[in-house]
């Protein structure tokens, strides 16, 4: 029995800190910050975009999305093209390297969700799914 003063929001964002805490650690062997890596999952699941739609996707300031792939430039993870409908715009891709990392991150993020939902039957875990997307929609 749940105590009474628990409610369903509260337990929403305990465990979604407990997710976000886990996968952070799985991440720290990358070398990669939380924001590095949406970043690149974006790129790697949508491919070459503007950075202003980089910055929709990711729910930021375009400032903060420069600043993000400023870093991972740096860094050789993204390079920035003219874009060949419009050669006054810039277009973001990842590297080699960076669909590496892109690539590390996401088989990172699926072994921290298995070892995370462990505990759930089959049957508890279609059901979360069935509400979460529900919920999304």
């Amino acid at each position: 029995m749940q105590p009474a003063d628990e409610n369903l929001a509260e337990l929403f964002w305990a465990v979604a800190r407990s997710l976000r805490h886990l996968t952070k650690e799985t991440l720290e062997p990358l070398h990669v910050s939380p924001s590095h890596s949406r970043a690149l999952t974006v790129l790697l699941r949508h491919g070459p975009m503007r950075p202003g739609a980089l910055a929709e996707h990711l729910r930021i300031a375009p400032r903060s999305a420069t600043e993000v792939v400023d870093d991972l430039q740096q860094r050789g993870l993204v390079e920035r093209a003219p874009d060949p409908a419009d050669r006054r715009a810039t277009l973001l891709h990842l590297t080699p390297a960076g669909t590496a990392i892109g690539d590390a991150i996401r088989e990172a993020r699926h072994a921290t969700a298995e070892r995370f939902f462990a505990g759930l039957s089959g049957v508890d875990r279609a059901e979360l799914a069935r509400i979460l997307r529900q919920l999304r929609e």
